[in-house]
């Protein structure tokens, strides 16, 4: 079976979920993601792929909320104005789908990548690594880094 990246799949802190597919992803880079062992929240040992940093363009199109997805923010605000409120994106699935067979949507492996992760309120949920704005054309540009902000990659118009 040959795998063929379908869609990223975006979890917020509040549980929240956001599924953008392939088509609607404009610029990305996931930089150097490896591979550790860890326990998280108290659950059994596993595989965990943390990455140094991720930056990604995101098309008008991707605004919207997925029915498969629960995104109580996102029906309130749109998904673009929710990101941007609300820098707490945690981790994210890479959805692959059978590449021998194109036609076909069903997902049949995920790929989980954390991000870095710096609380910047009391609360712990909003990360100080995420910025992100949406331009003068309606594309999201989100940018998780400890070292840079979406306004330093992306050109704000």
């Amino acid at each position: 079976m040959k795998k063929e990246v379908a869609a990223l799949k975006f979890y917020f802190r509040n549980g929240e979920t956001w599924t953008i597919k392939k088509e609607f992803i404009g610029d990305l880079w996931i930089k150097q993601i490896s591979k550790s062992f860890g326990r998280i929240k108290g659950g059994e040992l596993q595989e965990i792929f943390p990455c140094e940093s991720l930056k990604i363009e995101v098309s008008p199109e991707a605004d919207n909320v997925n029915t498969n997805d629960i995104n109580l923010g996102g029906l309130e605000l749109g998904m673009f104005e929710r990101v941007t409120k609300h820098p707490d994106i945690e981790k994210m699935d890479i959805l692959y789908k059978d590449g021998d067979h194109p036609k076909s949507d069903v997902i049949v492996e995920a790929d989980c990548v954390y991000f870095p992760y710096n609380p910047s309120d009391v609360d712990g949920n909003d990360n100080a690594y995420q910025t992100g704005f949406v331009s003068a054309e309606n594309h999201l540009y989100v940018v998780i880094d400890p070292n840079k902000k979406a306004e330093e990659i992306y050109p704000v118009s």
